[in-house]
């Protein structure tokens, strides 16, 4: 028994526009499955209005109304009710009569080689074809060469998991190259082999830059520079744990200033931690700062009595609220360098279109890139991801100035925020 597969995830549409759209899940629950959803929310460039939770261990009843931003992006709805529907458990009776988790083989890795005429903003345009067409980049290697031509490796999955087929692949760099017009030299897309492990790490990161893009405090080059009242708009932030309103569960009411993917950085955090949440209201925005309601309990059913671990909880939430993406332009020898970084979902997942929110942040402020690496770094409490890129000089952008690196930092954090 079970409810019908497509009655899983419901979209409606409303009457006008620029009204939210619904999205309801309703299925068999699984641990972090609300992080899984918002996540994919995010892949697809959706804010998250407003929203509920609610399960009781077994099954849970989730709906989300969200927008596009900017309102301008075409969003493939059929494509994102697919996806949401491939995360959530089989609604099928098997699925009772078998509790026990089976982990899915992880995804297959794929090299991507676009060789190009180099020309401002080229990055972020390869990088929006391929969010377009639903590809995750996991890795990136970009070069350029004395003669103006770039080369970029893309290491690349498909969550459509169709690029095994000749058709997919050859769909791919067919669109690439019509899109990229006569700047694109050659487009060859193949199973990876050996080379991506090598594209794994760095190597260390000099301990002062180590220092600031993970440290847990937020400092004053780490927020956009535009006024002293964001800045400190954006070190408010409070959590109210109330353990008597509830005989089984825990409360906590969340306010802060409200930014893009903020409900995914806090259901992360609850996954990670093994918090479940029972109950949940995500509230409109007011006058810029986001109330939310959640009622809690351990993965065996418990409130969370023990204040060590209510402390832990609450300090890393705050942390995910007031720092999730760390931001920093320095010198690397004779070149300018951006470091964008942010925390890895245990599971090893990244956070989504990092990349391709800090490559249209240069490309607005009409910066080249002259080479780019993503890759990850672990410090003693959690894995990172980083962003490296190494920004082209130019003669009406003088990167050496210090106003020039402070609005670097400005916009690439305000894009990525949504601010």
């Amino acid at each position: 028994m079970g409810i019908a597969w497509d009655d899983v995830v419901l979209i409606e549409h409303r009457g006008k526009s620029d009204e939210p759209t619904s999205i309801t899940v309703n299925c068999p629950d699984k641990a972090g499955l609300g992080c899984d959803l918002c996540r994919i929310v995010l892949e697809f460039g959706l804010y998250v209005t407003r929203g509920d939770f609610a399960t009781d261990g077994k099954w849970c009843y989730i709906v989300l109304w969200v927008v596009p931003r900017p309102s301008s992006l075409k969003v493939d709805w059929g494509s994102l009710k697919n996806r949401l529907m491939s995360t959530c458990p089989s609604c099928m009776i098997s699925f009772y009569l078998n509790q026990q988790s089976t982990a899915s083989a992880p995804p297959s890795v794929y090299l991507l080689k676009v060789f190009c005429l180099d020309r401002k903003g080229l990055l972020h345009d390869v990088t929006k074809i391929l969010c377009e067409l639903e590809l995750t980049i996991q890795r990136v290697k970009v070069m350029t060469t004395p003669d103006d031509k770039v080369l970029d490796l893309f290491f690349i999955t498909d969550c459509m998991d169709l690029l095994h087929t000749k058709q997919r692949r050859d769909e791919t760099c067919e669109h690439l190259s019509n899109v990229l017009g006569e700047y694109c030299i050659s487009c060859e897309l193949q199973l990876s082999g050996p080379e991506c492990e090598v594209q794994q790490g760095f190597t260390s990161l000099p301990q002062e830059v180590a220092e600031e893009l993970f440290s847990c405090e937020l400092s004053k080059e780490a927020v956009p520079m535009s006024s002293a009242s964001d800045t400190a708009k954006l070190m408010k932030a409070t959590i109210t744990v109330d353990n008597l309103l509830s005989p089984v569960h825990t409360l906590l009411q969340i306010q802060c200033v409200d930014q893009k993917g903020l409900i995914y950085d806090i259901l992360k955090t609850s996954k990670d931690c093994d918090i479940r949440i029972a109950f949940g209201r995500i509230q409109s925005t007011a006058k810029g700062y986001r109330t939310i309601d959640l009622f809690i309990q351990t993965t065996d059913g418990k409130k969370i009595i023990d204040d060590e671990n209510i402390k832990s909880l609450c300090s890393r939430l705050k942390e995910e609220m007031l720092h999730p993406l760390r931001v920093t332009v320095g010198s690397r020898g004779p070149d300018t360098e951006l470091l964008v970084a942010n925390p890895v979902e245990l599971s090893g997942k990244g956070r989504p279109r990092v990349f391709y929110d800090v490559t249209i942040a240069l490309k607005e402020l009409g910066i080249c890139i002259f080479s780019a690496e993503i890759a990850r770094h672990s410090t003693a409490e959690r894995q990172w991801e980083v962003y490296r890129f190494r920004l082209d000089e130019s003669p009406e952008y003088p990167l050496a100035s210090k106003k020039a690196r402070t609005d670097i930092v400005d916009k690439v954090k305000k894009t990525l925020m949504g601010w």
